[in-house]
């Protein structure tokens, strides 16, 4: 899909997330959803399915999120599924989340960690990253257990490795 389709199906995903009041909410279950829709080939394939009717591939999302998501959270995917733009859906989702910090004048970090952070280690990652970018950051934090400990950060085009998988690669290349 063209980047201009992409942007605008992020916008009208922003503007519905917009006039239900609760944007950051939502912006963060999206990015949660795109990034299992990412990490998971079955979910992918099921709802990319050309073989199954869009009720079914809908039905899918409304299981996943369905009294885990806000109602609108699961509209949206839904109505993406439904339209067949489940593969496009996470870029859809990265340009909706980048339009949420530019509106409120921030960058956006993904923090890729082993366990889930604390509402204080957020607040202190934010800060220490604000301090490094110049740049109010928004966290968007993915949890990959293959991280092992510590974090990997990526803010624009910087990557910040400072995971325990990295430092123990760089041991066994040393060695």
């Amino acid at each position: 899909m063209s980047d201009d389709r992409i942007t605008a199906y992020a916008r009208a995903m922003f503007d519905v997330a917009s006039a239900e009041g609760n944007l950051a909410s939502i912006g963060d279950e999206l990015f949660r959803f795109a990034r299992a829709l990412e990490g998971s080939d079955e979910l992918r394939n099921a709802l990319t399915d050309p073989h199954l009717p869009a009720s079914r591939r809908q039905q899918i999302v409304e299981d996943l999120l369905g009294g885990k998501a806000q109602p609108a959270t699961v509209a949206l995917v839904g109505m993406a599924v439904g339209l067949g733009r489940a593969r496009e859906l996470p870029a859809i989702i990265d340009s909706l989340v980048g339009m949420a910090a530019a509106e409120s004048g921030k960058a956006v970090a993904e923090v890729r960690s082993a366990i889930e952070l604390t509402e204080d280690q957020r607040n202190r990652l934010a800060e220490a990253l604000g301090r490094t970018t110049g740049q109010q950051v928004d966290i968007k934090v993915v949890i990959d257990p293959s991280v092992l400990g510590g974090l990997v950060t990526t803010v624009g085009d910087t990557v910040i490795d400072g995971s325990v998988r990295s430092r123990l690669e760089q041991l066994k290349h040393a060695f």
